[in-house]
């Protein structure tokens, strides 16, 4: 689906301002696209939620794509993020918005959720559930958990580091990212696997295929605006979302005894990697344990990260039908 096909609009939201794919007319759902997308990766969804009547607003996080790109690190913490997304409510004259979050992007909906209870009215998370704050830090955990392996999170600290592998070519990069942890690459190879022959000084590539074909449920077009915006922003802002965990956790202890308690969902595929993040825990088994409104949760068997993409009509299907429940 071209990307030209969308109605883009530019918001002055919490110091800044974000580019969004705005479409339909009635209640306000906001999709939170998460690492390494853009707004893009909801384009299959945008047009069934506006069939079934709802205004569906899709931004570029703050870092990615069209939106501004603030260097600092703190810029990014969760904080700033959550205020963007109320910023985004108010731009739009709303009082409340359905939210739904993916990777990233969930947690910054479910956070806002439990910290603005007022301002939404429903939420869905993709691929990673609601998750209270910790004892620890996530990047503290990563560090045990992770001791002298290599760990995505934990190689993205160093400022640069990933940036310099990243953008050498951002084509393949994102080919192989986006094969790697897809129900295909996992069917055909294991990322468990291969992140486990890696120390702690490699380099997140190594060892990864670089598809071709692409997979099915990616054409090669699409691939190239993903490429083309990430050619010209470069990865420092995305990544220091990465980057700026350890602050979330001293700046929100709120978290770590707020629950969610608006109408809530889950939908994540059953393969993906961040149901494993934890060894021998798995994190789909009790999705909606911190959510007192949980109405359930889809697993789509064989579907890897890329959730949405991968499975664009079951995804649509378990949102509208998620959606019929609220009043």
């Amino acid at each position: 689906m071209q990307a030209d096909t969308f109605s883009i609009h530019h918001f002055n939201t919490n110091g800044i301002t974000v580019r969004a794919a705005v479409e339909g007319s009635g209640p306000l759902v906001i999709l939170v696209h998460g690492w390494p997308e853009l707004w893009y990766s909801w384009r299959h969804q945008i047009q069934p939620l506006v069939n079934a009547g709802y205004r569906v607003m899709a931004p570029d996080v703050r870092g990615y794509g069209g939106s501004d790109k603030p260097y600092p690190v703190d810029a990014y913490d969760m904080i700033q993020l959550i205020g963007d997304l109320i910023g985004l409510i108010d731009a739009q004259g709303e009082k409340q918005a359905i939210l739904v979050g993916h990777d990233w992007g969930a947690p910054i909906c479910w956070n806002t959720a439990a910290l603005y209870p007022e301002r939404v009215s429903a939420v869905v998370g993709l691929s990673v559930p609601y998750m209270q704050r910790g004892e620890v830090s996530a990047i503290a955990l990563w560090e045990q958990l992770y001791q002298g392996k290599f760990f995505y999170q934990l190689y993205f600290q160093k400022e640069g580091v990933a940036e310099a592998e990243l953008e050498t070519d951002v084509a393949a990069s994102l080919r192989k990212m986006y094969y790697a942890i897809s129900g295909e690459g996992l069917a055909n190879h294991s990322w468990a696997q291969i992140m486990a022959t890696k120390g702690p000084d490699d380099r997140l590539l190594d060892g990864l295929i670089d598809p071709n074909p692409l997979p099915a449920w990616l054409m090669d077009d699409e691939l190239q605006y993903f490429v083309q915006a990430y050619q010209k922003s470069g990865f420092r802002g995305s990544l220091n979302r990465y980057r700026a965990q350890q602050r979330d956790w001293e700046l929100l202890p709120q978290l770590s005894e707020l629950t969610v308690n608006q109408p809530s969902c889950f939908i994540a595929g059953s393969q993906d990697i961040v149901r494993n993040l934890i060894p021998g825990v798995d994190l789909y088994e009790h999705p909606g344990m911190s959510c007192t409104d949980f109405r359930g949760a889809t697993i789509i068997e064989g579907a890897g990260h890329w959730i949405q993409q991968e499975r664009p009509g079951q995804v649509s299907q378990a949102l509208l039908e998620f959606f019929s429940q609220l009043s």
